[in-house]
């Protein structure tokens, strides 16, 4: 397709005006795309820096989005924050000896942790030690 053709505009990686950022800068910049209607013109990618006549149609293009049109990015509640940690903790902790771990565990295909699958004792450098973990042992 001609590049006069192209229905965005389209800059190569060095001649990108002062405003207009990918997705990727705005993230950098603790920003989210706000009242971004979607983007405003095509970074082109490297492939087609060399055929300026051409309008780029690769799947690695960029993006750009305008600056001013940017919102901060939201902070999440204490309340969203504990939801969170809760969904998290219920795909790392093992229900057979309640360690949990750095990493989602493969709940659904071994039901459990992989030293629990394989029957020996897992490192301490793979697992957190919790208040509740502690306290269980404790008891029991």
């Amino acid at each position: 397709m001609p590049r006069n053709e192209a229905t965005l505009p389209e800059f190569d990686r060095n001649t990108v005006p002062e405003g207009l950022v990918t997705r990727r800068q705005l993230r950098e910049m603790q920003l989210s795309p706000g009242s971004n209607e979607g983007p405003v013109a095509i970074l082109r990618c490297k492939l087609c820096a060399t055929r300026p006549q051409w309008a780029c149609r690769h799947p690695n293009r960029g993006f750009l989005l305008r600056v001013d049109l940017a919102k901060p990015k939201r902070t999440p509640s204490l309340a969203q924050e504990w939801a969170l940690d809760r969904a998290m903790a219920a795909r790392s902790t093992c229900p057979v000896c309640e360690r949990r771990y750095w990493f989602c565990l493969p709940l659904r295909t071994q039901g459990r942790c992989d030293p629990c699958a394989r029957g020996y004792e897992p490192s301490p450098d793979t697992y957190v030690t919790t208040l509740a973990t502690a306290v269980h042992r404790l008891a029991a």
